[in-house]
């Protein structure tokens, strides 16, 4: 099994619903045909570097999966049928760029963690003891 990265475009004239039914549209092609999804980025609505089909946004997906190479060509079949995809790119992983994809996700979960944590968790500065001196 390989590891694989696909970025693809929405139209921007998807609600938020419907783009996240899209988006489970292709992980339910991957996972059909014997993929693990391993991570998913929803990276919204972003200007596009020239205009496509006349529109100048679209709704940004990543998802990273391992599986077959014969899946790609099934996933990219996916992407030419669906009328709401504008663009995609799907690439094999070479071992370094998964290995830092992993780091990448790691580091990412742990600064989630940090901001979730309560301040009085994050920091818990020793208390100076104060002697009080009296002058009897």
């Amino acid at each position: 099994m390989y590891n694989y990265e696909t970025v693809f475009i929405l139209t921007p004239v998807l609600s938020e619903p419907q783009m996240k039914e899209a988006v489970e549209k292709f992980k339910t092609v991957l996972t059909d045909n014997g993929a693990t999804i391993e991570n998913e980025e929803l990276w919204g609505m972003r200007k596009l570097a020239y205009p496509i089909q006349k529109k100048t946004t679209g709704f940004y997906a990543f998802l990273e999966f391992a599986g077959e190479p014969t899946i790609v060509s099934k996933l990219e079949t996916a992407f030419r049928r669906d009328e709401k995809v504008i663009r995609f790119l799907t690439f094999r992983q070479e071992k370094y760029a998964h290995e830092y994809a992993l780091k990448r996700r790691s580091l990412k979960k742990n600064a989630a963690k940090v901001e979730e944590a309560p301040a009085e968790e994050l920091v818990e500065a020793p208390q100076a003891e104060v002697k009080e001196e009296t002058n009897e």
